[in-house]
């Protein structure tokens, strides 16, 4: 690059954009962490001062902080907000302004995946989502006629010159430029932010110098978007066991994020560390053997003698601590000769290269991104970050290599609802509202049905509560469908493993209803029935009404008490005191959705109960010791008796 390509002032840096590419910017930018939030803020705000020009964006998943209501919420987020994304964080302003329906009429944005539950209210969004599987995206996007493409990536120099890492994201870029060249369409001008924290990835991520127009490197950059670590409950513990039994020894692991798949890493991990402590509790959780008998047959019970290999859209922190723990270790090789001598267990130990984990994205904690450049400077070999096209099917020319990477393969991820025929509900509502996106779940579903011994295995939940009131999250039928019935394979609940794959109609009933919660057995078994779906005759047995929280509390909780299951069980970004808080205040969101707990909330502020210890350092945390008026003093009853029945929610 010359030195009229290199930037280090943003603003300026987007007025070069606008004046070299015209009035209509039309910028593709990837999903997540590889957004240049302060280029893409600039030219967001020259379109705003001029109507003459027009910007309409291409992207996923726009990450911003939180927004805590007025009240009790904000109260505690706000100051854990500020210290763990920063002050000088920097949110995308499109984002922000199109979650209040507040966009400019000359500005549109299309996300193909959007941050969930986000936008359910914008108009706009709703309007501008494109459905589409992650790996159609580049293909989709070549004719949008894109003229620029901007990306935050590591900076490296080196002997041979300055080389950049697309790091956190060449998902879809490599594969956009690619199918924009062979459709003959003009390359648009691609732009380099460089941010300093950004983990330098090489193989398949590192492109050379000339691969971007122009490089800005701003003096100073906001800290990268770090997720905040969430606690993990019972419930979400006991799904996490049953699905770590379906992990066959020596397969392939793609999971996904968020309490549930913390819940099945840490499962793994006890399955490997305390493999005594985790038969226990799989054998508590599965009297009746439905679960040992899935294991025996497509899983497993021992640990892991030769370890997982990983293949997933995200890398995320269960990556990290699997690699830590001694599951993640199974190497493959970009050559089809050396993965059969490694299937067949023909290859030398010390067969140089191989990596252990690919992936197309990856967004976590800070501690991830520490982790990354670890792993690079370490054992550079062992990380492979590449196009989508490469991790999300098998199609093209390196099917027979990644069909044999890939052996033994469980895709991991996580649905809203099913339905007792066995269809998932993943990313909508039944009236057309966008919830998130398919993103890439239809890809891995579909692609555990073309490997010979793949398995797809949906998450969830049995239940939910909603203002108030429990619901199911079993429905015999819903208004939306992600992944449709005939692509029904694995579905894991708290409950246990409903195995569909082959089965009829009836069968697939009642094996969902054996895993859902007892207290809407009757109802979705009478819809079943009045459906022709489960014969007139069946009679609910016994066992299945076993299937409540208080169940799981009996028989997991001794275990609980041995420290098995902690709230956070890879650490926290919460205070101590923080973490007495939370639970405090999910008691008291939980109990103002309903009329009922209303009622409840009423009697806690006459009768809040006994003290415990550390009340008054949670009050003076919530800034609710020595405030006077009225509402504090309500506040501060209600907070202390969340605080003192913390234990009933």
């Amino acid at each position: 690059m010359t030195p009229e390509q290199r930037r280090t002032d943003t603003e300026a840096c987007a007025r070069h954009i606008a004046e070299r590419l015209g009035p209509d910017l039309r910028i593709a930018a990837p999903l997540g962490l590889g957004k240049p939030h302060g280029l893409l803020n600039a030219l967001y705000r020259l379109t705003q001062a001029d109507g003459s020009r027009s910007m309409t964006l291409y992207t996923a998943l726009s990450l911003t902080r939180p927004r805590p209501q007025p009240g009790l919420e904000e109260r505690f987020a706000k100051p854990f907000l500020d210290r763990h994304f920063g002050l000088d964080a920097e949110d995308p302003q499109y984002a922000l302004d199109q979650a209040r329906n507040a966009l400019p009429p000359n500005v549109a944005v299309h996300e193909f995946y959007m941050q969930s539950g986000a936008l359910l209210q914008s108009g706009s969004a709703q309007r501008n989502y494109i459905s589409q599987n992650y790996t159609h995206v580049a293909r989709d996007l070549v004719v949008q006629d894109i003229n620029l493409l901007v990306q935050l990536v590591a900076r490296r120099e080196t002997a041979a010159g300055v080389r950049y890492s697309l790091s956190c994201n060449p998902d879809l870029t490599l594969d956009f430029l690619d199918q924009a060249k062979a459709a003959g369409r003009a390359r648009p001008l691609c732009v380099a932010v460089v941010h300093p924290e950004l983990p330098y990835l090489s193989g398949h991520a590192e492109v050379p110098e000339d691969f971007f127009d122009l490089e800005l490197q701003p003096e100073t950059s906001p800290p990268l978007f770090a997720l905040p670590r969430q606690p993990v409950d019972l419930a979400e513990y006991a799904l996490g066991l049953h699905a770590s039994a379906l992990v066959k020894d020596g397969g392939c692991l793609q999971i996904g994020i968020g309490a549930l798949s913390d819940a099945l890493v840490h499962a793994l991990l006890l399955r490997q560390r305390d493999n005594v402590h985790w038969r226990r509790a799989l054998v508590a959780l599965d009297p009746r053997g439905a679960t040992h008998a899935l294991a025996a047959r497509i899983g497993g019970l021992a640990p892991f003698a030769t370890g997982l290999y990983g293949a997933s859209e995200m890398v995320m922190d269960g990556f990290m601590h699997l690699q830590r723990g001694g599951i993640l270790r199974r190497r493959s090789w970009d050559n089809l000769g050396l993965e059969r001598a490694s299937a067949a267990g023909r290859l030398a130990a010390e067969t140089p290269g191989g990596h252990y984990l690919r992936g197309a994205f990856f967004l976590g904690t800070r501690q991830l991104y520490r982790w990354l450049d670890e792993i690079e400077a370490a054992d550079p070999d062992a990380i492979d970050m590449c196009r989508v096209s490469n991790v999300n099917q098998l199609y093209g020319n390196h099917q027979n290599l990644a069909a044999l990477q890939r052996r033994g393969a469980r895709f991991f991820n996580t649905c809203m609802m099913a339905t007792l025929l066995g269809s998932a509900v993943s990313d909508g509502l039944e009236d057309g509202r966008v919830v998130s996106g398919v993103g890439g779940q239809y890809n891995f579903v579909a692609m555990a049905h073309e490997l010979p011994d793949g398995r797809s295995a949906l998450l969830l939940r049995a239940t939910r509560n909603v203002r108030g009131a429990v619901e199911t999250n079993i429905r015999f039928n819903y208004g939306h469908c992600t992944i449709a019935r005939h692509l029904r394979d694995l579905f894991v609940t708290e409950y246990g493993v409903a195995d569909l794959r082959g089965k009829s109609d009836g069968e697939c009933v009642e094996a969902m209803l054996a895993i859902s919660d007892a207290r809407f057995l009757d109802a979705l078994c009478a819809e079943a029935k009045a459906a022709g779906k489960l014969s007139p005759d069946f009679q609910i047995p016994e066992k299945w009404r076993r299937n409540r929280p208080e169940h799981l509390r009996e028989v997991l909780g001794p275990l609980e008490q041995k420290g098995l299951f902690p709230a956070f069980p890879f650490g926290s970004d919460f205070t101590e005191v923080e973490q007495r808080l939370l639970p405090a205040l999910a008691w008291l969101k939980s109990k103002s959705g309903s009329w009922r707990g209303r009622w409840d909330l009423l009697r806690a502020l006459f009768h809040p109960g006994e003290r415990v210890d550390g009340e008054d350092e949670a009050l003076v945390r919530m800034e609710l010791i020595g405030r006077g008026s009225l509402q504090d003093r309500v506040l501060r009853r209600l907070v202390a008796a969340g605080l003192r029945r913390r234990r009933l929610g």
